[in-house]
């Protein structure tokens, strides 16, 4: 095989980190790291969500962020979270901020979408359409996939599973979707055959990966993803962040730990690590 020279690392610590987290950090806390991670050269971010203040009362203040990052500058996405019809509206009415990419979770497990978003997984992707159409061509949409290696509540998840919810995204034409590790029920032989049929049976989609450190397989889980055809790594800045919907589903995959591995691995990510753990001790204090 032959290693990929380069591999984008997509920062989620400021959505899928925070949101995970007890305390509640002020607006202008979270707008420094995601200025200071744009220093570190970190080009794709999720900056926040919009979900409705009780479930993740963390990132009630999306409109607030969005409005204090200002102009990223050229070549970075800023990305956030819609849940449903409601959050894609509110991602509207903040269109003029730096937000250009929304990112719409539907999940392989049928107990964990109820648990996640209170309905079915065909009700998701029924809804899914109506989101693809509110957002036009003011946002790109790009799909992820949670538990789509596993669950919690209902064990096992088939190939079946997975793609189905493929399909219906690819049915409204996202063609960029990331496979979530969401309960890091992953482990190496699974995560690369999964993402060898993912890249075989749908070569039109550009596929990511977001893995969690719960039991420790996140980095060989990376390796075993690029070395099946995925050049898209999802990551958080000083391993923060879990499930909120899943016990026990602690840290997302370090970022600088990443970021030190593929660098060791001859892979460029365009990161300057030392900015990249100054971001790290800077959130991991206030924390």
């Amino acid at each position: 095989m032959r290693w990929p020279e380069r591999v984008l690392v997509r920062e989620v610590g400021p959505r899928d980190g925070l949101q995970n987290e007890k305390a509640i950090l002020p607006a202008e806390t979270k707008i420094t790291l995601i200025r200071r991670l744009i220093r570190a050269g970190i080009t794709a971010i999720e900056a926040t969500s919009f979900v409705h203040p009780r479930a993740v009362p963390q990132l009630s203040d999306a409109e607030t962020v969005l409005e204090g990052i200002g102009d990223p500058g050229p070549g970075v996405t800023i990305s956030a979270l819609v849940g449903n019809v409601r959050g894609m509206q509110r991602a509207i009415a903040a269109s003029h901020t730096c937000l250009r990419e929304i990112v719409v979770v539907v999940s392989a497990s049928e107990a964990h979408n109820r648990a996640n978003l209170n309905r079915t997984v065909g009700d998701s992707l029924t809804e899914l359409g109506e989101i693809r159409r509110l957002a036009g061509e003011r946002f790109k949409v790009r799909g992820a996939i949670a538990t789509a290696f596993g669950c919690p509540y209902q064990g096992k998840i088939s190939f079946a599973e997975v793609a189905r919810v493929a399909e219906g995204m690819l049915a409204e034409g996202i063609d960029e979707i990331t496979l979530a590790d969401t309960a890091a029920a992953g482990n190496p032989r699974q995560v690369y055959e999964l993402v060898r049929e993912t890249v075989s049976r749908y070569p039109e989609v550009t596929w990511a990966l977001h893995l969690h450190e719960t039991r420790g397989p996140g980095p060989v889980n990376a390796v075993m993803g690029i070395m099946a055809g995925v050049h898209v790594l999802e990551s958080s800045v000083g391993g923060l962040g879990g499930c909120p919907f899943i016990p026990g589903a602690t840290g997302n995959i370090s970022t600088e730990e990443l970021v030190r591995m593929l660098h060791g691995m001859g892979i460029e990510t365009g990161i300057d690590l030392r900015l990249l753990l100054q971001c790290a001790e800077y959130i991991k204090e206030l924390l």
